[in-house]
């Protein structure tokens, strides 16, 4: 089934299968799988505008850096970056 979004999950679920308190149990999954809760984090630090950077005076003066972590790995060969 891949990841989809709780709704078409949902509908992809009840086209083949049904047991009861099945949408119960389908929603509390979703909420506990780790790749979901990565993929549409909906919480946490909002980033703000981007910042003007002083023109440096000198080759080397000034170095930025951009750290990204915790990607979710996708495509045929699972790379993260």
């Amino acid at each position: 089934m891949g990841h989809m979004s709780e709704d078409r999950t949902k509908e992809r679920v009840a086209s083949t299968a049904w047991w009861p308190k099945w949408e119960q149990e389908l929603s509390e999954y979703i909420t506990t799988c780790e790749r979901c809760q990565k993929e549409n984090r909906k919480h946490g630090k909002k980033y703000g505008l981007l910042k003007h950077i002083k023109e440096p005076k000198h080759p080397w003066d000034t170095i930025n850096m951009d750290w990204v972590t915790e990607l979710v790995p996708g495509g045929k060969e699972n790379f993260n970056a």
